[in-house]
């Protein structure tokens, strides 16, 4: 629902949600434009529909944005534009919560600066980052790129950086991580996870004895007393 209020960001999981992705010319949320908007509709974990847009930005869509995701100014010619194509994706999101990966940094930024412009409000849904999920339950992992995530769980990531493909790559990716949450429950040895963050927080030695700290150290610093 639009208005002017953000949707919160949730640490947990749901069973019901609409994964998105987005492709743009450039990684500037401030500056480049959308290209492409996927979603997926999912209901107790299982996707029931699909959404997806290739979108003519009104521009030249620079060659490096095209070597990441094969999107050329021939594919969105006659392509809608952004103001039809984002009123039609929120239409299939309704009130349902966001999830996507990198989406705080990244997907969210576009959203809400594309609806504010347009339509002189944002959508409030509350969404999951899974970047900040896997940081959470797969610390081992040395990068959690989506990639890298779908590759530990043993999903196919071809015809990744087109944005429904990485949408039902990451939709696989969230079901895992939803297992291992699931597994990691009860554990002696369950994770303490940075507020701030997301990372995960080790036990450390100070002089007035131990406390949790983030493993994000030094670009984080938050603790916490054991």
């Amino acid at each position: 629902m639009l208005g002017q209020a953000k949707g919160h960001r949730l640490d947990g999981f749901v069973t019901d949600y609409v994964v998105f992705d987005l492709e743009t010319t450039g990684v500037s949320p401030t500056y480049d434009s959308v290209i492409e908007i996927s979603g997926i509709r999912v209901r107790n974990g299982n996707p029931v529909a699909e959404y997806s847009s290739l979108i003519n930005p009104g521009i030249p869509i620079p060659p490096d944005a095209s070597r990441v995701n094969g999107i050329t100014d021939d594919m969105v010619a006659d392509a809608p534009s952004i103001e039809k194509v984002l009123a039609d994706f929120l239409d299939f999101t309704g009130n349902d919560v966001l999830a996507g990966h990198n989406i705080h940094c990244f997907d969210m930024k576009y959203l809400y600066r594309d609806s504010r412009r347009l339509f002189q409000a944002i959508p409030g849904n509350d969404y999951i980052d899974t970047l900040m999920l896997s940081r959470k339950w797969l610390p081992q992992l040395a990068h959690h790129r989506l990639t890298d995530v779908a590759a530990h769980y043993q999903i196919s990531t071809e015809g990744a950086h087109r944005a429904l493909q990485d949408c039902r790559m990451n939709q696989e990716v969230l079901e895992c991580l939803r297992m291992e949450a699931k597994r990691s429950a009860g554990r002696p040895d369950a994770v303490e996870i940075c507020p701030l963050c997301g990372r995960r927080m080790v036990l450390r030695q100070g002089r007035f004895g131990e406390f949790w700290g983030c493993l994000g150290y030094p670009s984080c610093r938050f603790t916490k007393n054991r």
